[in-house]
C-alpha cells in the first residue's frame, strides 16, 4: 500500500484531483450565479455537474498514463528519468492549494451574498408587496358564460407571485353598493374603489371574439394616475382553453410586476385555476360571493353545481364543507371536508396551505396545526393579507396576543384602509394590554367607518382601566347607537361595569333588559351570556333561586366556555357541588386545551369547598399546562393564600395584574368581563398582609373598598383588616 500511494505521488495523481476538483468547484458556483442572469434552463447546470462528476475518475486515469512535460503530454512510461515535467513538486501543490484556496473562498462568498447554488430563489429579495383589485372582466362576446368565470381564475393565478395580494371582490362590490355606484364592478369602479382602499393595482380584463377563437386581455392599472403599468393578452381557440389562457394571462402580468420566480410544472403549464370547465368556475365564483357576504344557504346549491360539473373541483368542496360547518351540518361537511383534503393536488400551493389552515382552525380546532400552516403560508408569500390574519387569528386562540398583535400590524401594512383589519388590530392590543394603542387604533377606525361598533370596546376598556368609569359609560352608548348588534353588546358592557363596581342591583336591572331585547332579536348567544351574568349578579344579591333559575335558562340556550364556566362557578358558590363537577367533567372531555383547563380549574374549587387546598394547588398547576389562562391564575392566587403560601399568590397575583388586558374578555369572544379583575387589590392586600408588607396591604384594602364598599363578604374581612 505504502508504494502504491508512493506511486501516486510520484505520478501527480494527487496534484491533479485537487486541481481539478478547486476548478470543476469555481466552474459549478461561476454557472450557479451566471446562468439564472442569462435564464437558461435548469438542466443546463444539472449536466454540468454530472459532467464535473463523470470527468473525475478520468482525470485520475489520464494523470496515472499521462505527464506534462515540455515536449507536451507524453505517457508516463516515455519520460525520461532525468527530463522534469513542467509542472510537478513543490511548484504544483502551490498551484493545486492555490486553486483550492480559491474555490473555498468564492463558495463562501456567494453562500453570504445569496448567490450559492441552487439558493438563489430561496434567498432572493422579493418585492415590496403589491396589493390589486380585479374589476369584472368585460364581456365582449355576447355568451354569457363568461360572466363572472374569468376573475377567480385570474385572482388564483396573480396570486402565484409571493409579493401580490388581491383584495377581496365581495368586499370592495359592498363598498360600491354604499357609495351609490351600482352592483357590478367594471374598471373605473374599480378605479375609483382602489383610490379610496389604498390599493396598488386595479386589474381591468376583457373577452373578444376572434371567429371561433377568444381574445383575453389584461391591463394593470395604477388607480390614481390611470397609466397602465403592465398588460398581456392570450388566444384561446376555444371556450375549453379560455381558464388556461387566463392563467398564462397572469403568468405575463406576475412578470412585469417583477415576479423573477414563474412557477412551472414538467410540462410548462403555470400554477393556475383548476376547475375542468367555464361552467364549474362560474357556479365556484357565485358560490364564493354568497359564502364571503354570510350566505351560506345561498352559496349551497352553487357549491354542489361546481362540483357536480367537476368532481375533482377540491376548492369548490373545501368551499362546500365550510359553508356546511357553519351552517352547522357537521357530519356531511365532514365528509366534504375529507372529499376536499384528498384533491389538494388540484389547488395551487397558496390555496393548499389557506385551505389547511382553515380545516385545523375552523373545523378541527387545531390551533397549533393552523399556526404551523398559516406561518408556511406568510414565509412563502409575504403579501398574503389573509394569511397573516387568520395566523393572527391562530395566535389569539392559542393565547399568544403579542404575537397576534404583530400579525394584525402586518395585514395593516397590506390593507391600511381595511376597518376590519384595524378593528382587529385594536382588539389584539386591548387583548395583549396595549390600551393605548387599543383606544388608538379604535377611534381611527371609526373615523373611517362610523358603522364599525365592535371598535367601541377597545375604547371602552381603555377607560375602565384607567378608572373613568363615566368615559366608558359613553363609549358603550356610542356602541349602542350603531346597530342592534352594537345595542346588544353595549348593554352587557355597562352590567358589567356595575357589577365591577359592586351595583348588582342595577346590573341585574340592566341585563333584564338585555335578555328581553336579545330575546325580540333572536341573539341567542348574547341572551344567554346575559342570563349568565344576571345569575351572578343575583347570586350576589343573596338570591339563590333566581340565580339558579337565570343559570340553568342560559345553559339549556347554549352552550359554550363563556357560559359553562361562570355557570359552574356561580353554582359552586352557591354551594351546588353536584352541578359544578357536571360541567367540569364536561368540559375535560374534549380535545380543545383550553376547555379541559377550566375543567381542572373547576375541580380545584371543589377542592378547595372541601379544604383540600394542596390538591386544589396540583390540580390549578396542571390546568395551566393545558392552557396559560388568567382565570386559571387568579384561582391559583387564591387557592395558594388558602394553604397560606402567600409570596406564591403575589406572584400570580402580580401576573394578572400585568396580564389584566386578557380579563376585558376572558373567553376571547369580545364580551365584556372586567368585573372579574375587581377583587384583585383585596387578593393582593391579603397577601402583601402576610408577607408584613403593612402599608401597601392597606393600601389595596381601602383601594378595593373604595371600589366595592358594599361587596359582600370580602368588603367586611377588608375593612377589619385596615382597621
Amino acid at each position: 500500500m505504502i508504494k502504491f500511494i508512493t506511486e501516486l505521488r510520484r505520478r501527480s495523481v494527487f496534484r491533479v484531483a485537487g486541481f481539478y476538483a478547486g476548478v470543476s468547484w469555481i466552474f459549478i458556483e461561476s454557472s450557479s450565479v451566471l446562468l439564472p442572469t442569462f435564464e437558461a434552463p435548469e438542466w443546463v447546470l444539472r449536466w454540468i455537474i454530472i459532467a464535473a462528476f463523470v470527468g473525475f475518475p478520468v482525470a485520475l486515469v489520464l494523470a496515472w498514463f499521462y505527464e506534462f512535460t515540455a515536449a507536451g503530454i507524453v505517457r508516463d512510461a516515455e519520460v525520461p528519468e532525468t527530463e522534469k515535467a513542467v509542472v510537478g513538486g513543490r511548484t504544483a501543490d502551490f498551484i493545486a492549494i492555490g486553486v483550492l484556496s480559491v474555490a473555498l473562498i468564492l463558495s463562501v462568498y456567494l453562500n453570504i451574498t445569496g448567490g450559492g447554488g441552487g439558493g438563489g430563489d430561496d434567498t432572493a429579495e422579493i418585492p415590496e408587496p403589491i396589493s390589486v383589485l380585479i374589476a369584472d372582466f368585460e364581456n365582449r362576446t355576447g355568451n354569457s358564460i363568461f360572466d363572472g368565470a374569468l376573475e377567480q381564475a385570474l385572482n388564483i393565478g396573480i396570486e402565484s407571485a409571493p409579493f401580490i395580494t388581491s383584495y377581496p371582490r365581495t368586499s370592495a362590490l359592498s363598498q360600491a353598493k354604499q357609495l351609490g355606484l351600482g352592483d357590478t364592478l367594471d374598471g373605473e369602479r374599480a378605479r375609483l374603489l382602489a383610490v379610496r382602499q389604498g390599493i396598488d393595482l386595479a386589474l381591468v380584463g376583457s373577452v373578444s371574439p376572434e371567429g371561433s377563437a377568444f381574445e383575453i386581455s389584461v391591463e394593470a392599472v395604477d388607480p390614481s394616475a390611470g397609466e397602465t403599468v403592465a398588460s398581456a393578452s392570450e388566444r384561446a381557440e376555444s371556450t375549453a382553453e379560455v381558464l388556461a389562457a387566463v392563467g398564462n394571462l397572469s403568468e405575463k402580468i406576475r412578470e412585469e410586476l417583477g415576479d423573477d420566480s414563474i412557477r412551472r410544472t414538467e410540462g410548462g403549464a403555470v400554477e393556475t385555476f383548476t376547475a375542468a370547465s367555464l361552467e364549474a368556475a362560474k357556479a365556484y365564483s357565485r358560490a364564493q360571493d354568497l359564502a364571503l357576504a354570510g350566505d351560506h344557504e345561498g352559496a349551497l346549491q352553487y357549491y354542489e353545481s361546481a362540483v357536480e360539473q367537476d368532481p375533482d373541483f377540491g376548492r369548490a368542496l373545501s368551499g362546500w364543507a365550510l359553508s356546511l360547518f357553519y351552517l352547522g351540518r357537521n357530519e356531511k361537511a365532514e365528509a366534504l371536508w375529507e372529499r376536499a383534503l384528498s384533491k389538494m393536488d388540484t389547488m395551487t400551493e397558496r390555496e393548499r396551505y389557506r385551505t389547511l389552515g382553515l380545516y385545523y382552525m375552523v373545523v378541527s380546532g387545531n390551533y397549533e396545526k393552523a399556526k404551523e400552516s398559516y406561518e408556511t403560508l406568510v414565509e412563502q408569500y409575504p403579501a398574503d393579507g389573509p394569511g397573516h390574519n387568520n395566523l393572527a387569528i391562530a395566535h389569539f386562540a392559542t393565547l399568544d396576543f403579542n404575537a397576534a398583535l404583530e400579525e394584525g400590524k402586518k395585514v395593516l401594512d397590506i390593507y391600511p384602509s381595511r376597518t376590519l383589519f384595524r378593528s382587529n388590530y385594536a382588539l389584539y392590543a386591548m387583548y395583549a394590554g396595549d390600551f393605548e394603542t387599543a383606544e388608538l387604533e379604535a377611534r381611527k377606525t371609526l373615523e373611517q367607518d362610523p358603522t364599525r361598533q365592535m371598535a367601541w370596546l377597545p375604547i371602552a376598556m381603555a377607560a375602565m382601566d384607567r378608572g373613568e368609569y363615566d368615559a366608558a359609560r359613553e363609549a358603550y352608548r356610542q356602541m349602542a347607537a350603531v346597530d342592534t348588534r352594537g345595542e346588544s353588546l353595549a348593554n352587557l358592557g355597562l352590567a358589567d361595569i356595575e357589577m365591577y363596581l359592586g351595583n348588582f342591583t342595577e346590573a341585574a336591572r340592566i341585563l333584564e333588559e338585555g335578555v328581553a331585547l336579545d330575546a325580540e332579536n333572536d341573539n341567542s348567544r348574547n341572551r344567554a351570556t346575559k342570563l349568565v351574568a344576571l345569575g351572578e349578579a343575583r347570586a350576589a344579591l343573596g338570591d339563590s333561586e333566581a340565580a339558579g333559575s337565570a343559570l340553568s335558562e342560559a345553559l339549556e340556550a347554549t352552550g359554550g366556555l363563556a357560559r359553562q364556566v361562570p355557570a359552574a362557578l356561580t353554582w359552586l358558590e352557591l354551594g351546588d357541588i353536584g352541578k359544578g363537577a357536571e360541567l367540569a367533567a364536561a368540559m375535560g372531555d374534549t380535545l380543545q386545551a383550553q376547555s379541559r383547563a377550566y375543567g381542572l380549574m373547576l375541580e380545584a374549587r371543589i377542592l378547595l369547598a372541601q379544604q383540600a387546598n394542596i390538591q386544589a394547588v396540583d390540580k390549578l398547576r396542571a390546568a395551566l399546562e393545558r392552557a396559560d389562562l388568567w382565570l386559571v391564575r387568579f384561582h391559583l392566587a387564591q387557592a395558594y393564600m388558602e394553604e397560606g403560601y402567600a409570596a406564591e399568590a403575589l406572584d400570580e397575583i402580580t401576573i394578572c395584574e400585568t396580564r389584566r388586558g386578557e380579563a376585558t374578555a376572558l373567553f376571547l369572544d369580545d364580551l365584556p368581563t372586567w368585573r372579574y379583575t375587581a377583587t384583585l387589590p383585596y387578593w393582593k392586600g391579603r397577601a402583601q398582609q402576610q408577607l408584613g408588607i403593612e402599608a401597601a396591604a392597606r393600601e389595596n384594602f381601602r383601594a378595593f373598598l373604595a371600589l366595592r364598599p358594599k361587596g359582600g363578604p370580602l368588603a367586611e374581612d377588608a375593612r377589619g383588616r385596615v382597621d
